[in-house]
């Protein structure tokens, strides 16, 4: 079988990675073709872009990146009609892969979309598409499942991929102690939350309490050094490493960490954490009419509670970061409360094999006369 497979970002190139592996371990002889990142190239396939050409983030990234996103979408429609697949397999990106959706279905390819969009938080117009234009819609958080089900899709959930990442990956001890700061894997996160991290720095070295935590950065694999270096002064003890996230992440006592898929990750890790989430103004003001749900985390959605704290925009002042930190770090409960919580998420999303599990599912529908 064929699969042309899409993921334009970070997280959907990890989970894709997994995904690859999976159909090719009941479908030896298939072929891939994709958009990703190094995840995917290094399970092999056809690599026809890098999600770096057009990953974006807020509404103003969105416009100023319009023109090369649109030339994008026409060389992929034509890439699609000249491989002919079996499947076309789109890996959450809505914004790009609900147009590839659209057109596949037109052509009559068959689609499956691998982690499905957060409609339920933005865009709740776009299940209409869904509906429409996807065959299989597979969900990765079960709190997910109810939603699309009274919206007329019947979404499949066989776990959470995360799982099977973290399980593959062998964890290297660090010394310590550390606080591990992610400040994202877009250059417009860095842009928001670096310069409140140089400023958490001066907070932390100026309390004899925190003297000995090392400050690791984890770099993101979208990003280089450089991206990060531009805001640290030159006195900064700031550690900026590559490669070694779950490492950072399993020997730090606290994270400060964007929301997204890292951020789940820290939970399943162990690490205790405090979130922090803003952009630009007019994509925040956007995001303020659009977006309907309690929490920003992934982790605090699928528990529906909030399990570690959310500073977001004018709220995520190095001040604040510092007094949360100062929590996890000196009270002796707020980790304690919070690894618990991360015990009962672990249930909740289930066993390790989601990938495999996924790729068997696709493999039977395609084949599938």
């Amino acid at each position: 079988m064929k699969y042309y497979l899409i993921a334009g970002e970070a997280s959907g190139d990890l989970h894709a990675s997994n995904l690859m592996r999976g159909l090719q371990a009941c479908d030896p002889a298939c072929e891939i073709r994709f958009w990703g990142g190094d995840a995917m190239a290094a399970v092999g396939g056809t690599q026809v872009r890098s999600y770096r050409d057009t990953a974006m983030m807020g509404y103003t990234d969105v416009l100023r990146k319009a023109r090369k996103v649109l030339g994008g979408l026409a060389f992929c429609k034509k890439d699609i009609l000249d491989w002919h697949p079996d499947a076309v397999v789109l890996v959450d990106y809505p914004g790009f892969n609900l147009k590839v959706a659209h057109f596949a279905h037109q052509q009559g390819f068959k689609v499956f979309w691998y982690i499905a969009p957060k409609v339920w938080a933005h865009f709740a117009g776009r299940v209409k598409k869904l509906r429409r234009d996807v065959d299989v819609l597979y969900s990765i958080f079960p709190f997910e499942l109810e939603w699309f089900r009274e919206r007329g899709i019947e979404p499949r959930y066989f776990g959470n991929p995360l799982l099977d990442r973290i399980a593959q990956v062998p964890l290297q001890p660090m010394d310590g102690p550390r606080i591990a700061l992610l400040p994202g894997s877009r250059k417009m996160e860095l842009k928001f939350l670096m310069p409140r991290l140089v400023e958490l720095e001066r907070l932390l070295s100026a309390d004899t309490r925190f003297a000995s935590y090392r400050l690791t950065l984890a770099g993101a694999p979208s990003l280089d050094k450089a991206d990060y270096q531009q805001y640290l002064p030159p006195d900064s003890k700031i550690e900026v490493v590559f490669g070694r996230t779950y490492d950072i992440l399993a020997a730090s006592e606290a994270a400060v960490i964007s929301s997204g898929t890292a951020s789940l990750e820290a939970a399943l890790l162990g690490t205790p954490q405090v979130v922090c989430y803003g952009s630009d103004p007019f994509s925040w003001f956007i995001a303020r009419l659009t977006v309907r749900v309690p929490h920003v985390s992934l982790a605090n959605l699928t528990l529906d509670r909030r399990i570690f704290p959310e500073l977001l925009q004018e709220f995520a002042t190095p001040a604040a970061i510092f007094r949360e930190l100062e929590r996890i770090l000196l009270d002796g409960q707020t980790a304690a409360r919070m690894r618990t919580d991360y015990e009962e998420l672990r249930k909740v999303l289930g066993s390790e094999g989601a990938s495999g599990r996924i790729a068997q599912d696709m493999y039977h529908e395609t084949t599938r006369v």
